[in-house]
């Protein structure tokens, strides 16, 4: 009776777990197929839209032919280069410091649900955030607001990367430099950043990853520029604002150069992600 009862029970949970598993296998699914669609219709519409035109020139004028996206490029590569150089040494000693001296603090307890905080921030209301106090304090737009506000939105990210990494080194390897008589200064800095610096790098690749097609709060602070410019205390042209002006242009023209900053957009961010997945399997087999 008992071994009966116990294989009806068995046959049940199997049923259960066939079903969850079928579930889940067809939820994959149904993501990896509209994952594919999207990056199958950006790759087809926007490589055929690459030339050399589109990495020479700058952005045409509203119904003239030919034209590029020099300028939106230069732009974003230099607002993502200022922020991250901000944000790279302000993100690393705070988490250094969130990991090492902030275990038992209440101050770093409330640092740390800060960052939480930020992190799920919309991006829009830190841009608004850069508008109310920079640009309308300046009175005008600028790539140095786009900074900012993308600076914001990355700090966060390289924070909590760097304090989970740091916390991932085995405690009888400080335990070992503080019997050798380092002090804590020393064991964070070489003992521990050095021990998961892969892992720290990858959360800066992770965070400018994040911010390169961060379009909301740039509409806020650094605008647009038809022309190329390198004054970053002006308006500013890059690719995500461009992208979506013209989308939505009534210009084929627009359209396609739209597509094709897409594409750029999209394979920078996935070459970042790819490159951050090595280091941080690379990190993984080093501890």
């Amino acid at each position: 009776m008992k071994k009966q009862v116990s294989g009806q029970i068995y046959r049940q949970r199997m049923i259960c777990h066939r079903i969850g598993m079928g579930l889940s296998v067809l939820a994959m699914g149904l993501g990896i197929f509209f994952l594919m669609w999207i990056l199958g219709t950006l790759f087809f519409r926007g490589f055929g839209a690459l030339n050399w035109s589109m990495l020479t020139e700058s952005t045409p004028a509203p119904g003239s032919d030919g034209g590029g996206l020099l300028n939106a490029i230069a732009g974003s590569v230099m607002m993502v280069g200022v922020s991250t150089a901000m944000v790279t040494p302000v993100g690393i000693f705070a988490g250094i410091y969130l990991a090492e001296y902030g275990e038992k603090s209440v101050f770093a307890k409330g640092v740390r649900f800060l960052v939480d905080v930020m992190l799920s921030a919309p991006s829009i209301v830190i841009g608004l955030f850069v508008y109310a106090v920079y640009v309308m304090y300046m009175k005008h737009f600028s790539g140095w607001a786009g900074s900012f506000a993308l600076a914001l939105i990355a700090l966060p990210v390289v924070v909590r990367t760097t304090d989970n990494f740091l916390s991932l080194v085995p405690v009888a390897l400080r335990e070992a430099a503080y019997a050798l008589g380092a002090p804590q200064w020393k064991v964070a800095l070489m003992i521990r950043l050095k021990a998961v610096r892969s892992g720290v790098l990858t959360g800066v690749l992770l965070a400018v990853a994040r911010i390169s097609g961060e379009t909301a709060p740039l509409l806020f602070t650094a605008l647009n520029n038809q022309f190329f410019s390198a004054d970053m205390n002006g308006p500013m042209a890059n690719l995500p604002v461009v992208i979506y002006q013209f989308a939505m242009s009534p210009y084929d023209n627009w359209r396609e150069l739209a597509w094709g900053g897409a594409f750029l957009i999209t394979m920078g961010v996935l070459g970042l992600n790819v490159v951050s997945r090595l280091l941080f399997a690379k990190n993984r087999t080093g501890i």
